[in-house]
């Protein structure tokens, strides 16, 4: 094992879940779902927390551990949570509750993601993060741009597919999707970015104002 691998694993092992997002993964994993990894769960809370976030949104709910890491930064916050798997987000819902976030600041929206985030409002946002249907990225990313206010952040765990980003000649269609848009935001000057390598990878995208 390199020390880049021992060092990956001790930034995720030394994170500590809570007991509900730690039933959560497990049962996320029982049902073939993949849960954003511990490391990369924690730098989204403290994202959430820096930043003050009062209102949230994710592409994506799955089981509920993304959601659960984003309300550990900001337990008041709104969360709009967007998947096609209803029986996912009941249970989804169940966590939050267990955990202790308020049944009227949670919102879950059964449907495909590019019918509904058209109809969101715009600059809306403090935090979006982007979990979805990996061969859309970039669409969900622009609407995310779209959906964050001036200042807001859009997070997209799994920005290194499975390691396979960083190596040009893998021309898997996710990785290449995932390198384009790392290679577009981080030319662009209406946003600063940043590619952390924690877990599989998380991009960072904040937006300036304009």
């Amino acid at each position: 094992m390199s020390d880049n691998d021992i060092n990956w694993k001790f930034a995720n092992d030394v994170v500590v879940e809570s007991e509900v997002i730690a039933r959560a993964r497990q049962h996320s994993l029982e049902l073939g779902v993949t849960p954003l990894s511990p490391a990369v769960g924690a730098q989204a809370s403290v994202i959430v927390a820096a930043t003050g976030a009062t209102k949230l949104i994710e592409i994506g709910t799955g089981l509920g551990v993304s959601g659960l890491w984003l309300l550990r930064g900001a337990r008041d916050a709104e969360l709009t949570s967007i998947d096609t798997e209803v029986d996912h987000q009941q249970h989804a819902r169940q966590f939050f509750l267990e955990s202790g976030a308020l049944p009227a600041k949670l919102r879950l929206i059964a449907g495909r993601a590019l019918d509904v985030l058209p109809r969101m409002n715009e600059n809306a946002y403090d935090v979006v993060l982007v979990d979805a249907d990996p061969g859309h990225v970039i669409e969900y990313v622009e609407h995310g741009l779209r959906l964050a206010r001036p200042g807001g952040t859009v997070l997209v765990p799994h920005a290194l597919w499975q390691g396979k980003v960083g190596n040009p000649a893998n021309r898997d269609d996710v990785a290449t999707a995932f390198r384009t848009l790392i290679g577009e935001i981080s030319q662009s000057g209406a946003v600063v970015s940043a590619l952390s390598v924690v877990g599989d990878g998380l991009l960072q995208i904040t937006k300036l104002a304009a």
